[in-house]
């Protein structure tokens, strides 16, 4: 999305597999870009393409390591019993209404190929918040060279392309265009066998 980073009032970090996730949130909070940490993200889907294995919520595992970072626990907040975005949103809103804490500015922190699918689903929950949707900064080439199958990525980004265009209808996500190119390129990479993370429709 390219969204240029503004001081917000607090930073919301959508738990999943990949650590950096975590590590790039800590660096922001140590920036100054807010004063809150939000950790959101309970235990992973049993039989999920990027399924951790961890035993305990991905929001606590980010969480301690952006401590071991250096962010101060006392800055964290936890959600941890969202399994999917919206919930992340939804159970995020919940836990700050519960400790009467009113955020209106939120930096949300994902994967690189989530980002857009974080910011519509975001529009469509909290279509009055100000939202600045950021990423590790890291070239598509050095993503898939991690610790993740490239084959694993490419699965999962040609299932994100699909919700983008089914979600809005389902009432999931605000509506984005789709470029020509990409929904050629979707079509192409379904034909190819790239099916593993697509819904029924």
């Amino acid at each position: 999305l390219n969204h240029q980073l503004k001081k917000a009032d607090v930073i919301l970090v959508m738990g999943s597999h990949d650590l950096r996730v975590a590590e790039y949130a800590a660096e922001l909070f140590k920036q100054g870009w807010a004063s809150w940490i939000i950790f959101s993200g309970g235990i992973g889907h049993i039989g999920d393409l990027l399924e951790t294995g961890w035993s305990k919520p991905e929001a606590e595992i980010f969480a301690e390591v952006a401590h071991g970072l250096g962010v101060p626990q006392e800055n964290m907040i936890l959600e941890s019993k969202s399994t999917n975005t919206g919930e992340n949103f939804l159970f995020t809103a919940h836990g700050l209404a519960e400790k009467n804490l009113h955020f209106n500015s939120f930096i949300v922190v994902q994967k690189p190929y989530m980002e857009r699918r974080a910011y519509a689903t975001a529009k469509k929950l909290w279509p009055d918040k100000i939202l600045i949707v950021t990423s590790p900064p890291i070239s598509y080439e050095e993503y898939t060279q991690g610790s993740i199958h490239k084959d694993t990525i490419i699965n999962i980004m040609v299932g994100d392309v699909q919700r983008i265009k089914i979600y809005p209808e389902k009432g999931f996500q605000i509506y984005q265009e789709i470029p020509s190119e990409v929904w050629e390129a979707y079509e192409k990479l379904t034909t190819l066998g790239y099916t593993k993370h697509l819904i029924d429709e």
